[in-house]
């Protein structure tokens, strides 16, 4: 994918079912996390002082990078190779950014880690069961 490549995605860029499936994921996702999951999943199960196996506290990567994947496939992505592609990459790219933490004075959370790898796996695995080779 180059700078011209990108342009040329912009400059004819329309809706399609695939990007309207992958949009909606993504924002599917941010939105379980704004109206659900903060606001009432992480609080409850700190208060209960539940373990559901570090769920609450990687929920925001998890979902986080569901988002991140299929709005950015769903808005630049241009067939089904350059998509796994950019799955592959930006998991990997919030990996780095968790593991850049320290140069933003944040400690680094192994778990976030964890969940963004799986996540990104994750995110693969449905890409491929919804949009089959045809």
């Amino acid at each position: 994918m180059t700078i011209n490549d990108l342009k040329q995605g912009i400059a004819t860029w329309r809706f399609t079912r695939e990007r309207i499936i992958n949009l909606s994921i993504g924002f599917s996702a941010v939105l379980i996390y704004e109206f659900i999951a903060r606001p009432f999943y992480r609080p409850y199960i700190y208060k209960n002082n539940i373990n559901d196996f570090h769920l609450a506290d990687t929920i925001g990567n998890s979902l986080g990078t569901i988002a991140t994947v299929f709005v950015l496939i769903g808005f630049i992505g241009q067939g089904r190779s350059q998509h796994l592609f950019l799955i592959k990459t930006i998991a990997i790219s919030v990996a780095v950014y968790e593991i850049a933490h320290p140069l933003l004075g944040k400690p680094i959370d192994p778990w976030d880690i964890l969940a963004t790898i799986l996540t990104g796996g994750f995110c693969l695995v449905l890409y491929k069961f919804i949009h089959p080779i045809k």
